[in-house]
């Protein structure tokens, strides 16, 4: 398989990835039209013809849609799930966001959105050095969020083998047992698991572990390197979504590969109303893109995902690879403005982890921001 787990794809020219996204908008914005309640009805109402979106442009044109937006388009708002754009007998899982940024938001998937999100993962993976033979613990739910089972799919596709234990709460005799080459968990879940691991004779450096891959949140890169130190291994990132941003860090970890033919990804500033330049940071504006002639069971154009970020670079990268990188993204909930300054958990993180702090603290911590009488303090 090599370094690619889709060769063709992931080295396009930049000219021939562009020319197939648009023909993949095109083709989008016409299935969301036919065949979404909810975009047949929004498109007459704004005013627009599915003919004229054509390019990234135009696909710009379009209104933005929020997680409120769907919330107000399902039950119990409405009767039936307005976003829903294929038939039940169609669909293959019913999933819902985790809901912590408020109600959670439902999602229809086919076999083939199924199989798309396997992709996603399965590049990352590769892109992150595993390969057919590696054997990954995965400590995230197999509920109604998608991460664990994608995973699991873009193992089979691999060739990999899975240990779904869904929490990192698992015995020491896991790792001993199985020897698994990799664990796909949190930061702290790791750090947790290596002090179990070092209390019972096991020191997580001379372990079977290869490859740590931190998912689920956002981290300050001072936690990451200190995960690596107790370890002794590379730690890579990876970015998913229930909406299916699904992105991931190859082994030159500078920024994580954005799927493109598979995710129009853009960022935009709600403060000035408009997206911004490369470089510069704002929300993550993702629309998801079908292969012509496929089907989906949920559709967004234009979804504002409430998690900021900032577009690195649509270069070439060092690994080969010619989709566009981005920062590791933060979710804006986190973020809180104090004396006219942004605050994300992910500054305390930084703080906390320098190395200096660590050899008699465990990265834990709490954080409490105060605010009316107590603001200045």
């Amino acid at each position: 398989m090599g370094n690619y787990f889709n060769p063709e794809i992931e080295t396009m020219e930049r000219e021939d990835l562009d020319a197939l996204v648009e023909e993949r908008i095109r083709y989008t914005v016409s299935y969301a039209y036919e065949n979404s309640p909810f975009y047949s009805k929004w498109f007459r109402k704004n005013g627009i013809r599915p003919s004229d979106i054509r390019s990234h442009e135009d696909l710009r044109e379009l209104p933005i849609i929020t997680g409120e937006t769907v919330r107000e388009n399902q039950p119990p708002e409405r009767d039936d799930f307005e976003f829903r754009c294929a038939p039940l007998e169609d669909i293959y899982t019913i999933h819902e966001t985790s809901g912590t940024s408020g109600r959670p938001k439902s999602f229809f998937l086919t076999w083939g959105d199924w199989q798309r999100y396997a992709e996603k993962y399965a590049r990352s993976f590769v892109s992150q050095g595993f390969e057919r033979g590696d054997r990954v613990v995965v400590c995230a739910s197999y509920g109604m969020n998608v991460g664990a089972n994608t995973m699991t799919l873009a193992a089979q596709k691999i060739g990999m083998t899975i240990i779904p234990e869904g929490k990192c709460t698992f015995p020491v005799r896991i790792i001993e047992s199985y020897r698994p080459t990799g664990i796909v968990a949190s930061i702290f879940k790791l750090l947790r698991l290596a002090r179990r691991m070092k209390e019972q004779g096991l020191d997580p450096r001379e372990s079977s572990i290869r490859r740590l891959v931190a998912g689920g949140e956002s981290f300050a890169p001072e936690s990451r390197e200190y995960v690596e130190e107790v370890w002794g291994v590379e730690v890579y990132n990876t970015y998913g979504s229930t909406e299916g941003t699904m992105c991931g860090e190859c082994h030159i970890k500078e920024g994580l590969h954005v799927p493109e033919d598979l995710v129009h990804l853009d960022v935009y500033d709600p403060a000035m109303r408009d997206f911004v330049d490369d470089g510069e940071c704002g929300r993550i504006v993702l629309t998801t893109l079908l292969p012509v002639g496929e089907k989906t069971g949920t559709l967004l154009l234009n979804y504002d995902t409430e998690d900021t970020t900032v577009v690195i670079s649509r270069d070439r990268c060092k690994c080969g690879r010619t989709h566009m990188r981005i920062m590791n993204p933060e979710r804006e909930a986190e973020t809180f403005w104090v004396a006219g300054h942004p605050f994300n958990r992910v500054d305390v993180e930084a703080a906390v982890f320098q190395r200096e702090n660590m050899d008699y603290l465990t990265g834990e911590y709490e954080a409490f921001l105060y605010g009316d009488e107590d603001e200045g303090q």
